[in-house]
């Protein structure tokens, strides 16, 4: 039996009309019965590094009894000259997480995926203590199962208090090994026994990965990389979909 977590996260591939630009990982989100994609917003643009990709491309499994089926799936960035992707901002500023709607009548019939709803959400945050495990899930470098096409996970654990906003950002830290690829990865803990509306994913969505998180003033010669991460709470995915237009 495959974990179904490991249906729910899909590789994020940009590009720039033909020419492929960087990889993510993004995780499927389901809202009143519309599906988005979820990643990080530096994957859909990012200014001081001058990204401006136009489409996503991600694969998605086509057999439920064969997970080396897979196919590509383009998501356009851009409709008439205006962006398709939904990023928000909070008190401290812009939110590096950012949902676009995919057209579900363009996928294809046989599309076997898993997807978050507003369900996965933690509901009580004395659950999660600093120091407790959580999953981090998606294609660091791009490493992953090339022949079933499924991501991998990295083992963490929260680093700040969960709840409160990380130095006023909207963000907590977790303690991870992780790279490149992995921004829009989503961070993850099993949910309790006995929680309600999850289906056959039983998992609580804890927060979006982002980045690694350094020290300015760090010696590169003498001290190791810190080793901690900003995830954003997950929360912004409720608000960045409820209310969004609708695909045109």
């Amino acid at each position: 039996m495959l974990e179904s977590i490991l249906l729910s996260t899909v590789p994020v591939g940009t590009f720039r009309g033909n020419t492929g630009l960087t990889n993510a990982s993004g995780f499927f989100f389901l809202r009143d019965e519309r599906l988005f994609l979820v990643t990080s917003r530096h994957v859909l643009q990012d200014e001081p590094s001058g990204h401006f990709p136009d489409r996503l491309e991600i694969e998605v499994h086509t057999d439920p009894n064969d997970f080396g089926q897979s196919t590509g799936f383009s998501i356009p960035l851009f409709h008439d000259g205006l962006s398709l992707w939904l990023h928000g901002q909070d008190s401290a500023g812009d939110v590096d997480v950012a949902a676009i709607e995919i057209d579900r009548r363009a996928l294809p019939a046989n599309a076997v995926f898993r997807a978050f709803t507003p369900a996965h959400l933690p509901e009580d945050f004395r659950l999660i203590e600093v120091g407790t495990s959580v999953l981090v899930v998606g294609f660091p470098l791009g490493f992953h199962d090339t022949l079933h096409h499924l991501p991998v996970v990295r083992q963490a654990v929260i680093a700040s208090s969960f709840g409160l906003r990380f130095q006023g950002q909207g963000y907590f830290l977790t303690d991870a090994r992780t790279h490149r690829g992995t921004s829009g990865a989503p961070v993850v803990m099993r949910a309790p026994a006995g929680t309600d509306g999850l289906g056959d994913l039983p998992w609580l969505l804890l927060g979006v990965h982002s980045a690694r998180l350094d020290v300015g003033k760090r010696d590169l010669t003498i001290d190791e990389a810190l080793g901690l991460n900003c995830a954003w709470y997950a929360d912004i995915v409720t608000r960045l979909t409820a209310g969004a237009p609708f695909l045109r």
